[in-house]
């Protein structure tokens, strides 16, 4: 039997939001990498923060 679906909403704890932003953006960071090398793909990825901090993958 498979999981019951997960309902996506905002953090309300800022901390907790951007230890989560952190973690999420490294993990969108992999599969960017992955994807760029496993395809032979051009990959770009701009991210903002919450903050306003800019992250990018080229």
């Amino acid at each position: 039997m498979g999981r019951g679906k997960l309902v996506i909403r905002r953090i309300d704890n800022s901390t907790s939001r951007q230890v989560t932003f952190s973690k999420r953006r490294n993990g969108l960071l992999k599969k960017a990498r992955e994807l760029s090398i496993l395809c032979d793909a051009e990959v770009g990825l701009i991210i903002f923060s919450s903050t306003g901090k800019l992250y990018d993958y080229a």
